[in-house]
């Protein structure tokens, strides 16, 4: 890179305030906002609003049936690309305190990282991208491309708003990509560009039977237990090999491409040192499933607590009267939620009429083509801001809100994490550190010049899907 370059331009203004960037993001971060408990969430979205006006966005708070959107937008580039960057200011509970060796909301800087609630997810990594923007905009007084920035405040609940909230305002949100920066690097360390994230359902199985506890000696044998009930249930889901074998299951499920393959092939692994990480002896069945597949490709079937009779030190012979289990399953492309939980509930009314099935929270999965003409441009954003190739992700691990770009706006969705793997999101100690974070601010600024320099409209490859007329939230 020259100095004639006008991106050197802006890495030098990032380069001469990286002192006063810190400074305002420890600021940021000692303001709470939970949205769990519905703390500091009018607060932090006021002062964002403040924030995003005074660096020359037009920004805005606006009310949802939850939590309120904050949006903010500079469109001044006629003829180039839109940019929708979205993140999330509400952050999890700090819960359990006594773990932290610094208080969360007192941002603390220890060996090269910086710690509190909410640096890594996500505060840090949106506060990069805005940084992004005011340094084009301190350097230039505008900006390569046209950008709106939506951050949300009910993420860490599940996004339960941001559906409708994207149909109502689908002119105001009018774009042509959406990046979003969130979760972690590669285990490798390096930077990732993943190009969909796995959806979720979860429920809960209830089972009763007998009005009260009772003496197994007496019982055992003559009244059923709930326990067992729920054991016997849970074996025609999923089976030693590994199979979830709900009905119909897996008849949507949308087979990876051939790039998709390849770029999961070439996705840095070391089995083994995972194995001992966890101290683990083996991975889950099937054995001869391959990494990165179960984690891009395929759906699971989660037992994420199981609760029910005698808990306590010693032993107890009862036979209890009820028991419940709670589950999830990370669905891929293409299953729809509302889809599945149905055929969760017609598998239990199958195998267990007298066990409840509760459905609760859903999230549509999201996928864009790995062949999309933006793939290059955020490619080359990140080899001009940290000097290295992006590994290409098909399909995120974890699940985010992004089906509301794929499925509602129809526009390719894509996903930057800036924090360091090992970032400890939702965990006691949550960190970023510094080098992820200043980097995280070149990457941002990186992005907004490549996409500068396209011609619009650009045209999109393989197109997206449209969104299921219900989904629950």
């Amino acid at each position: 890179m020259t100095s004639s370059d006008p991106l050197n331009a802006v890495f030098e203004h990032i380069e001469a305030n990286r002192t006063p960037f810190l400074d305002r993001l420890i600021d940021y971060l000692r303001h709470p906002s939970i949205s769990a408990e519905n703390v500091g969430i009018a607060e932090v979205g006021a002062l964002l609003v403040e924030m995003l006006t005074e660096i020359g966005l037009e920004a805005s708070l606006v009310p949802t049936d939850g939590h309120p959107m904050v949006v903010a937008r500079w469109e001044k580039a006629p003829g180039k690309p839109t940019v929708l960057l979205y993140g999330h200011y509400d952050v999890q509970p700090a819960d359990p305190i006594d773990k932290w060796l610094s208080p969360p909301f007192e941002p603390t800087i220890r060996d090269g990282r910086l710690y509190a609630r909410g640096v890594g997810d996500n505060k840090g990594q949106h506060f990069a991208q805005i940084l992004a923007i005011e340094s084009h905009l301190k350097v230039y007084g505008a900006l390569p491309c046209n950008v709106i920035l939506l951050l949300e405040g009910e993420e860490e609940i599940g996004s339960p708003h941001i559906a409708d909230f994207v149909r109502a305002n689908r002119k105001m949100l009018k774009a042509d990509l959406a990046v979003t920066a969130d979760g972690p690097r590669h285990a490798s360390g390096a930077p990732v560009i993943k190009f969909g994230s796995r959806g979720e359902v979860s429920f809960e199985l209830r089972c009763r039977h007998a009005s009260r506890d009772l003496h197994s000696g007496n019982f055992g044998g003559v009244v059923p237990n709930p326990i067992w009930t729920l054991v016997h249930l849970l074996g025609t889901m999923k089976n030693a090999d590994g199979e979830i074998t709900i009905d119909g299951f897996d008849a949507d499920i949308e087979p990876p491409s051939e790039g998709e393959l390849a770029a999961v092939d070439r996705l840095p692994l070391d089995v083994e040192a995972v194995k001992r990480s966890l101290d683990l002896a083996r991975l889950d069945a099937p054995a001869e499933r391959p990494f990165y597949e179960r984690l891009c490709f395929r759906p699971t079937l989660t037992i994420n607590g199981f609760h029910g009779g005698y808990g306590g030190p010693g032993s107890k012979s009862v036979l209890p009267n009820e028991a419940f289990v709670k589950c999830d399953i990370r669905l891929v492309e293409s299953q729809d939620p509302a889809d599945i939980l149905c055929k969760v509930a017609a598998h239990v009314k199958k195998h267990a009429p007298e066990v409840e099935f509760i459905a609760q929270g859903s999230m549509c999965p999201s996928k864009t083509p790995i062949a999309s003409p933006f793939t290059a441009p955020l490619r080359r954003a990140f080899v001009a801001a940290q000097m290295e190739e992006p590994l290409l992700v098909p399909a995120g691990f974890g699940t985010l809100p992004n089906y509301v770009f794929t499925k509602i706006l129809g526009i390719p969705a894509f996903d930057t994490p800036y924090a360091n793997y090992d970032e400890a999101n939702h965990a006691p100690n949550e960190n970023l550190t510094l080098s992820c974070f200043y980097s995280g601010i070149r990457t941002g600024a990186a992005l907004l010049h490549e996409l500068g320099l396209l011609r619009h409209p650009v045209r999109e490859v393989g197109g997206v899907r449209s969104a299921p007329n219900q989904m629950a939230s």
